[in-house]
């Protein structure tokens, strides 16, 4: 159990990173303090995916192996002898200095999330009388999220790296990207407004849904190649190992539960088991392309001078697959370089970006016209 004082320093480290952004916040004119907070949350869980791919990248997961401090420390200084007396048993072990760094900054911005979604709580329900209940529900729920996200972190570092926590963790951040720029983008209107603005919803809400399901399908094949280390299971494109459809081994490949380079009877995971994995989230990235190619083109369609904001998601989308094909093949052709392989996640999170941000035209009912009512 971590100790009163651990926690506390904890706590007020998670202060001091949470009041730069508030800080700036708070001078920066423009829209309210509450939407500004918003939309940096939806910022700083973005880096923050994106750093933790870093982690995973450099090996750094283990860098301190206890939770949440680095051997009951606050700060990998308050224990660097402890650091440096393990990197000199194993050199190329989990442990150095480097490491021990990277994984707890790591939890730091991890910490500063945590910190500003508690201002955000904050806020809504001081603004209850004025905006409603629903901001405060939604803000509930985002706590309840990044609680359960702090929770796996921990059991990444205390189980070892086992793949299924790991690839929950980064789904479980991916899905809190989604949550906190849903929540982000609601115009939350006070109460005694007498202008009500209804938005033009051209953009089919089925089309949206199924992008969506693919999109949690793919990024779920490439955490667990990811977290399985299968990236150079097949070290050549577009085959594998030389073959159009290599050996597969599916029921090794997908056991869920089981350690970090093992399979389910406790033996050494099989390159057939790995290839496995690869070539499944290979494959599956053809269906990525054409439904949210297919979504891109029709949100070309329907987009109007109105909605232009609509017309730039959908080029944006575009883009995105276009990075993300190149970043994939790339991480196979030149042996998985560490810049490219944090594009190919950080393009990830961009696409939950981008397809939240498109639902805010979409509907479920016919499109409706933009226009601003004012009660008599």
């Amino acid at each position: 159990m971590p100790s009163i004082g651990l926690i506390l320093e904890l706590g007020l480290i998670a202060i001091v990173f949470a009041g730069l952004p508030l800080g700036y916040l708070w001078k920066k004119p423009g829209y309210s303090f509450f939407q500004k907070l918003n939309w940096v949350l939806v910022f700083m869980t973005f880096d923050l995916i994106v750093f933790g791919a870093f982690t995973r990248l450099t090996d750094s997961g283990l860098g301190c192996p206890d939770w949440p401090g680095c051997y009951g420390a606050s700060n990998p200084l308050h224990a660097i002898n402890v650091i440096v007396q393990a990197e000199n048993t194993l050199p190329s072990g989990p442990v150095t200095v480097m490491k021990a760094w990277i994984e707890m900054i790591h939890r730091y911005l991890a910490m500063t999330v945590g910190a500003l979604i508690v201002v955000q709580l904050s806020l809504a329900a001081s603004k209850v009388k004025s905006l409603g209940r629903e901001p405060l529900f939604g803000s509930i729920a985002l706590f309840l999220l990044v609680f359960l996200q702090g929770a796996f972190g921990a059991w990444t570092v205390t189980l070892k790296l086992q793949p299924i926590i790991v690839m929950i963790h980064l789904m479980l951040a991916l899905g809190l990207l989604a949550c906190l720029t849903a929540y982000a983008q609601q115009s939350w209107q006070e109460k005694t407004s007498t202008v009500r603005t209804i938005r033009i919803k051209p953009l089919p809400a089925p089309l949206l849904l199924i992008a969506a399901l693919v999109l949690f399908t793919q990024v779920f094949l490439g955490a667990w190649v990811s977290t399985n280390y299968a990236v150079l299971a097949c070290p050549d494109f577009p085959t594998c190992l030389g073959e159009v459809w290599p050996q597969t081994n599916w029921s090794e490949g997908y056991t869920l539960w089981r350690q970090l380079g093992l399979n389910a009877q406790g033996e050494y995971i099989s390159p057939v088991a790995l290839q496995t994995i690869h070539w499944a989230h290979r494959l599956f990235a053809i269906v990525l392309i054409v439904v949210l190619g297919a979504l891109a083109w029709r949100a070309l369609q329907v987009s109007t001078p109105a909605i232009a904001s609509l017309g730039k998601f959908a080029k944006l989308l575009l883009g995105l697959l276009a990075l993300q094909v190149v970043t994939g093949i790339s991480n196979v052709v030149f042996q998985w370089p560490l810049a490219v392989a944090l594009l190919h996640t950080a393009g990830s999170a961009a696409l939950v970006f981008c397809l939240v941000r498109m639902s805010y035209w979409a509907s479920w009912k016919s499109p409706m016209r933009l226009k601003t009512v004012k009660p008599l």
